[in-house]
């Protein structure tokens, strides 16, 4: 999507606010283009600014003590970045990158922190999207410990790409292992078992999905609980 034609509304908690809330923000948000692999927080490093995605997709990066990073959450237009600060951490603890390039709408910190603590509609839908969130987050590491490589790709790709405008991916299995936390020899093997059941499709980077209804079965139960979760989140778009 090009910066030219986004709007805040087409974040969705910015476009579930009331008009009365959603101006009062606008004259404070800033419309900023995100590329792939671009950084919005280093854990330490103290937050100046809240991110709301429109079209790119980020992802929060634990670090590890080898230098590695390991996915815990991804994002993207149904929420917003650094959750955290609202709720009292003025610095990062984590790494936030973005997966997937486009545009975002970022706020001054303290600006979207008096709003939140207004109590009003804002506060109400950053809330849900906080509880979607920690699912988000509990089946991540419980996926960790219980599923195959092959299941937790299938969540990896399946949780982007519900982001997404389409069914591609642009990343290399360097990249994915990167994220998940396991060697790229094991990202290729899963990748080749996937291609073989005819549900993804790779080449070179890019990544098409063939056969969603049989990507989300190898996924297993865990994305089907953390889909509900943010299913949900949008069935009210107000208090009340």
């Amino acid at each position: 999507m090009s910066a030219l034609i986004c709007t805040p509304r087409q974040n969705r908690i910015l476009g579930s606010l009331p008009l009365a809330d959603y101006s009062r923000l606008l004259p404070y948000l800033e419309l900023v283009t995100i590329s792939v692999g671009g950084e919005i927080s280093a854990p330490g490093t103290r937050i100046t600014h809240l991110y709301f995605p429109v079209d790119c997709v980020i992802a929060r990066l634990y670090p590890l003590e080898n230098g590695a990073g390991v996915k815990t959450s991804v994002t993207g237009n149904e929420g917003m970045s650094e959750i955290s600060y609202l709720l009292g951490s003025e610095k990062a603890s984590a790494r936030t990158v973005a997966l997937s390039g486009g545009c975002a709408f970022r706020i001054e910190a303290p600006v979207l922190k008096k709003e939140f603590d207004s109590r009003g509609a804002l506060h109400h839908l950053l809330l849900r999207f906080t509880q979607a969130l920690l699912i988000q987050t509990e089946q991540t590491a419980i996926s960790y410990q219980h599923l195959t490589i092959e299941q937790r790709l299938c969540q990896f790709l399946l949780m982007t790409l519900d982001r997404l405008p389409s069914n591609e991916l642009h990343m290399t299995h360097e990249q994915v292992s990167i994220l998940l936390g396991v060697r790229r020899e094991s990202i290729t093997l899963a990748a080749k078992k996937l291609e073989a059941a005819g549900a993804i499709r790779y080449r070179r980077g890019h990544l098409l999905i063939m056969n969603r209804k049989k990507l989300e079965g190898l996924a297993g139960h865990n994305y089907v609980l953390v889909s509900r979760e943010y299913k949900r989140l949008f069935e009210v778009s107000s208090p009340g």
